[in-house]
């Protein structure tokens, strides 16, 4: 495998993760990407015309010395699924991130006792409480937090992560030079500073709705377990929990009131079989963990 070549395919428009799939399993070397033609794009890994003149168009023209020059420049790592250095938890998902781009302790993708936690962006105050009496014992015993740097409950999460020193990742729907939301652009940085910013959208990729569910995929993939602190009928963090179930990780529900809207989702949630959590030792106990 051409580690450069991928890196270049992977800032292609038009290059998905199914197509970049399509085109390394015919040609695992990507020795031919340079001279694949409109037709070939079209046929064999059907393209329509815009992303077929997209994708030409940046084979062509953008080089991998600039690329490189972009990540270095803002002290960006990047880890391909073929690097030694690539997380192992997502190595073996169904559809592991072909390329991601970090800022900050890389170490923070190795650290054995980690979770990850998601919620709604509007959450109530009982909400908050609850994350805090389940999230601080296990701060306390030296667990890492992953969550996805949205308003509400991920907010919360990494703030509560950083005011007990502890490290967490963000992993954003868009790439780490395009923030968002933007107020949370402070507590971006703050988490460099310990933890780690990650994402599989190259450096100036604006967010986009599409882009935060298929995100949502390596928030669940990165740890044994995601924790739902609130969450509507029809929310995002859902979507968070059916990923972890499909990657055989372990899903935890706070339980909330049935009249209220912002426990409708987690309560479904532990009708369909997820963990019903009221304090640490709830997740420390069905990950078989010694208190």
């Amino acid at each position: 495998m051409d580690r450069e070549r991928l890196i270049l395919l992977h800032h292609c428009r038009g290059a998905g993760w199914k197509t970049i799939q399509s085109i390394l399993a015919v040609d695992p070397d990507l020795k031919s990407i340079f001279q694949l033609t409109k037709a070939e794009l079209r046929e064999q890994f059907r393209m329509n015309q815009r992303n077929s003149n997209d994708f030409l168009e940046d084979i062509r023209n953008l080089s991998y010395r600039s690329i490189k020059q972009t990540y270095e420049k803002h002290n960006i790592k990047i880890h391909t699924y073929f690097d030694s250095h690539y997380p192992g938890a997502l190595r073996y998902i169904f559809d592991p991130p072909w390329v991601l781009y970090s800022e900050g302790n890389t170490e923070a993708l190795s650290m054995p006792l980690s979770i990850s936690i998601v919620g709604t962006r509007h959450p109530t105050g009982g909400g908050l409480k609850s994350l805090e009496k389940i999230l601080k014992p296990l701060l306390h015993k030296g667990w890492m937090t992953v969550s996805g740097l949205a308003a509400g409950i991920d907010t919360h999460a990494h703030e509560l992560t950083l005011t007990h020193a502890g490290s967490t990742i963000a992993v954003l729907g868009s790439g780490i030079g395009q923030v968002y939301p933007k107020s949370n652009m402070d507590l971006a940085r703050r988490i460099t500073k310990g933890g780690l910013l990650l994402s599989e959208y190259p450096y100036q990729t604006p967010p986009r709705r599409w882009q935060f569910p298929e995100r949502n995929r390596i928030i669940s993939g990165l740890t044994r377990g995601t924790l739902v602190v609130e969450a509507r009928e029809r929310s995002g963090s859902l979507i968070t929990a059916d990923q972890a179930m499909e990657q055989g990780r372990e899903v935890f529900a706070v339980p909330g009131s049935i009249l209220d809207e912002c426990a409708a989702g987690t309560n479904r949630l532990i009708q369909q079989g997820a963990k019903l959590v009221m304090k640490a030792e709830d997740i420390l106990h069905e990950l078989s963990l010694d208190y």
